[in-house]
């Protein structure tokens, strides 16, 4: 019963996630990506650090911009790089392989071996996304393309990197979450300035649309992804993601008017399919609570053979 919990909040945050595309386009102004990551990650971040008034020690501080890079710093442009540049959903395609970029290196980080059965439905989620997501045809960009795998592998590796790592003793998900979204977000702040140059004026709507991104759709979603990815396997928390793909196509389709199909549909039931598949292995959770304890005896010694594994 607790696993079912876990799992039921842990697929919140993508469920979140794939509402961002409704609220950029009913809310948000137009054109400023990189200002919509930065609002997104950097007040959510300080608002945590402020509940928690928890700080990294040690080694925490290099770890923390390094996971704060992958999951928020590095993912965050690259994926709105990958949305303006990719025609149609091409760029959820290529976000929904995650679960098989984390496969992959699980097996090199974690030591976890894959299971046939695991990368089967890998590729079964990633084609029922394409089924609802990808319309008619384009030219691709290659930029876009590279932006796109860019930010699937950068999230795929924060992931599991979560995973490995685990979090310092005495500190909880809440803490860690805050300490990721304030190292992404001063990653993205500098980036955000000199590419689109002073923040745009805001209405009551736009400050609404940014204060949901900023609390639900990233405070509270990273924390529930976070905490998941403590209690459940790595590629049991990816398995998960296709449905942020999907959650925005249902969403397009009650709050936009968006048509759905049948193939559609039909790819909305292969793709949930697949993750619940995708809960029913993909390793033992225990696995981070013993990372997790090795980096206790181990969190001040960076030469610790527990961290060369």
């Amino acid at each position: 019963m607790k696993r079912s919990v876990t799992v039921f909040l842990t697929a919140l945050a993508p469920v979140s996630w794939g509402t961002t595309y409704a609220v950029t386009t009913a809310f948000l102004p137009p054109d400023r990506p990189l200002f919509t990551a930065l609002v997104r990650a950097l007040p959510a971040g300080l608002l945590l650090l402020a509940l928690t008034r928890v700080l990294p020690r040690g080694g925490w501080w290099w770890r923390s911009a390094v996971l704060g890079a992958l999951n928020i710093g590095a993912f965050f442009p690259l994926l709105f790089v990958s949305a303006y540049r990719l025609p149609g959903g091409m760029a959820a395609v290529v976000g929904s392989v995650q679960p098989l970029f984390v496969v992959g290196l699980s097996a090199l980080l974690l030591r976890h071996r894959p299971a046939p059965r695991t990368l089967v439905t890998g590729v079964v989620a990633a084609f029922g996304v394409s089924l609802v997501v990808l319309r008619g045809s384009g030219t691709l960009d290659a930029a876009g393309v590279l932006a796109a795998v860019a930010a699937t592998a950068s999230m795929a590796a924060g992931t599991v990197l979560t995973k490995r790592w685990g979090r310092p003793e005495g500190v909880g998900p809440l803490a860690l979450t805050g300490w990721q979204l304030t190292a992404g977000g001063l990653l993205i702040a500098p980036v955000a300035f000199l590419a689109e140059g002073a923040p745009p004026a805001l209405d009551g709507r736009a400050a609404a649309g940014y204060l949901y991104l900023a609390l639900v759709n990233t405070a509270v979603a990273y924390w529930l992804w976070f905490r998941g990815i403590g209690r459940l396997a790595a590629t049991q928390a990816a398995f998960l993601g296709p449905l942020s793909p999907l959650t925005a196509a249902v969403t397009g389709w009650a709050a936009l008017g968006q048509a759905l199909t049948p193939v559609q549909t039909a790819g909305m039931a292969l793709a949930f399919a697949a993750a619940l598949a995708g809960q029913l292995g993909g390793g033992s959770p225990g696995s981070f609570r013993i990372a997790e304890k090795s980096h206790r005896k181990d969190s001040m010694d960076l030469t610790s053979p527990a961290l060369r594994r």
